[in-house]
């Protein structure tokens, strides 16, 4: 007999037949009803492995397409499967028997993406094209290649009821929802990245499971646990009693992504909520357990921890997670504060101000352990040891721009001058960067919290997406509360589709040029750990300098406030190479990107001259 590559799940075999097996150990039987259109339902009962409370068996005459659920002892309702691969009715409907060898792959030469030298772009499948599907999002994908993406980072995918939504509160862990097409869609939309030399990760969320179409516990009680408190309903039980079969759920969940789907990696979704106090950690056996599912590919895997805990990205062999990079929130924070000039709420510990700047070019995130006032306590952990790689920046993601309130772009909040100044920083700083959907061409289309959920459940999400934005001073004023878009409401997903009519060619040069930069120079896109340094000019003006091999060096200065001019220059940084010059290599003042034409330099006669608001890129060449 064929042997299973899950522990759980419908499988199908050479003959036609499907392998059954599921986790019920609260029920003395289990059933599963086959349905096919104008026939009648069948019902073949499965074996119990008591002491396990696995349930097994082989249906036959039940190929790839057939639907079915499972009855469970004698419960009037029947149920889809747990490790369900397909929901073509959504969560409340039956399961699909898929086999996954069907699809035609074309990428055995792809070899997968490292973690240096990438470029993410996150986005959202429901709102990356106007039809929301992944045959659509496929056609724009040679235009992401030429920009010079390099990683494609798709948020959750778990199937979820409703029409729309972010995809955080999934419910069918192993089935790609059905609002965005058939798993062979997921798939051909990968196969088409990987032609296009673009990696593919996958936003995956192991610290609860929605509340809507979440039917675990008609099967045991123990995927869940109230010893540890969750901000989204029941912690996952991964260190208590009975826990084994749920560990190897998710085990199977990462491993099955990484083969099924040929996905290059996982974005592990708010890992401080996912608590285990195992000798052996859960997301250190994700780790491993993605990487083993691609033995010949290169696997990426990053990490959402808002306290910032540095052992998640240490080698396993040193008692850290082997996770390869963490979202750097404090460069967000901090970038957020500079463009805006508001620091409320969670960006209170940050100034925006160049040392930040600085800090977090050399030594990734800010909070290493020290005090952190908004939580009232130490946040982080420290990392000072830690490679550039081991950070992901951005100055938007999807969090971050539905926090606005109103789900305004960040450039929309900003001088022109001042957003063109930090994305140089961003793409070209030492750490990996990420920009999110439709930034890179200046979209003006906000991106809002929207969730499709029952008439109960949604009234409870408005209610608490209110109070979360009340710790806002600028938004709890009452009136500006009634304006915040209601999750459940058509408008307000169908606002958050990009619309690339709107295009900004400017902004599209900005970041293609960037890119380009970036690509072809190593200094920027291979920094060396420990061969980077800064210095604060000004105020508002900073200069970061990368250090490569033969002194051929760079300059990146950033000017966030008015013109600098300092006639005197005591800092060494600012000193080219012996027998050398610094020269101009790109400024986002140029006239393509909207400025004003002007760009750093030394004068002779004036000294260094720093337009306000601005980045210059200087290389150095022999002097006359």
């Amino acid at each position: 007999m064929e042997s299973r590559r899950y522990g759980i799940g419908a499988e199908t075999t050479t003959n036609g037949a499907t392998r059954l097996r599921v986790w019920a150990p609260r029920r003395s039987r289990v059933e599963v009803i086959l349905e096919a259109p104008g026939k009648d339902a069948r019902t073949v009962e499965l074996q119990s492995a008591a002491a396990a409370g696995y349930f097994t068996g082989v249906v036959e005459r039940a190929p790839a397409g057939t639907l079915y659920r499972f009855r469970l002892d004698n419960d009037v309702n029947l149920y889809p499967d747990p490790a369900s691969r397909f929901q073509p009715e959504g969560p409340h409907g039956p399961s699909q028997v898929i086999d996954p060898h069907s699809f035609k792959w074309t990428d055995q030469n792809w070899r997968g993406v490292s973690a240096d030298g990438q470029v993410i772009y996150e986005m959202h499948i429901g709102t990356f094209t106007p039809e929301g599907t992944w045959a659509a999002a496929e056609r724009e994908l040679p235009a992401l290649a030429e920009l010079g993406i390099t990683l494609l980072e798709i948020m959750p995918v778990a199937d979820f009821p409703g029409k729309f939504g972010w995809g955080y509160d999934g419910v069918n862990l192993f089935a790609p929802t059905r609002l965005y097409g058939n798993p062979d869609s997921f798939r051909h939309f990968v196969d088409r990245a990987h032609a296009l030399d673009m990696g593919v990760i996958l936003d995956v969320v192991y610290n609860h499971i929605g509340p809507d179409g979440n039917y675990l516990k008609q099967f045991s009680n123990d995927y869940v646990t109230d010893r540890y408190a969750n901000d989204w309903g029941d912690a996952i039980n991964f260190d208590g009693p009975r826990s084994v079969p749920v560990r190897e759920f998710f085990l199977a969940n990462a491993a099955y992504w990484i083969e099924e789907f040929h996905l290059d990696g996982l974005r592990l979704d708010a890992t401080q909520q996912i608590f285990d106090q195992s000798k052996s950690h859960i997301l250190a056996e994700i780790s491993h357990r993605a990487r083993m599912a691609a033995p010949h590919r290169q696997i990426y895997i990053v990490a959402e921890n808002e306290p910032q805990h540095t052992r998640l990205v240490r080698p396993m062999d040193k008692g850290g997670f082997g996770i390869d990079a963490l979202w750097n929130d404090d460069f967000h924070h901090a970038a957020v504060v500079a463009l805006t000039g508001h620091n409320e709420a969670y960006y209170q510990d940050y100034l925006g101000k160049p040392q930040e700047f600085i800090s977090a070019a050399k030594w990734g995130c800010l909070y290493q352990g020290q005090r952190y006032s908004w939580q009232k306590q130490q946040r982080g952990t420290p990392g000072l040891d830690l490679g550039p790689t081991h950070f992901v920046t951005f100055l938007e993601n999807h969090d971050q721009v539905a926090n606005s309130g109103h789900g305004r772009r960040l450039r929309l909040m900003s001088s022109p001058g001042r957003f063109r100044a930090l994305t140089a920083l961003l793409l070209l700083g030492p750490n990996t960067p990420l920009l999110f959907q439709g930034q890179e061409f200046g979209s003006t289309a906000p991106f809002l919290f929207f969730a499709d959920h029952n008439r109960d459940l949604a009234k409870l999400v408005r209610e608490g997406r209110i109070k979360f934005l009340g710790q806002f001073p600028s938004l709890a004023a009452s009136d500006l509360m009634n304006l915040i878009a209601d999750p459940a409401a058509t408008e307000t997903f169908e606002r958050c589709k990009l619309n690339r009519s709107d295009a900004n060619a400017e902004i599209v040069a900005l970041h293609r040029d960037l890119l380009k930069l970036r690509c072809d120079d190593l200094a920027f896109r291979l920094p060396m750990h420990r061969r980077l340094d800064g210095a604060v000019l000004d105020a508002d003006a900073f200069v970061v300098r990368f250090f490569a091999a033969a002194e051929d060096d760079r300059l990146l200065l950033v000017n966030l406030g008015r013109d600098v001019k300092l006639r005197e220059a005591p800092e060494p940084l600012l000193a080219p190479p012996l027998g050398k010059t610094w020269s101009l290599r790109w400024s986002s003042e140029n006239w393509a990107y909207g400025g004003s034409g002007h760009a750093a330099r030394e004068d002779a006669a004036e000294g260094w001259i720093i337009p306000g608001e601005s980045a210059t890129v200087l290389f150095p060449t022999n002097a006359s």
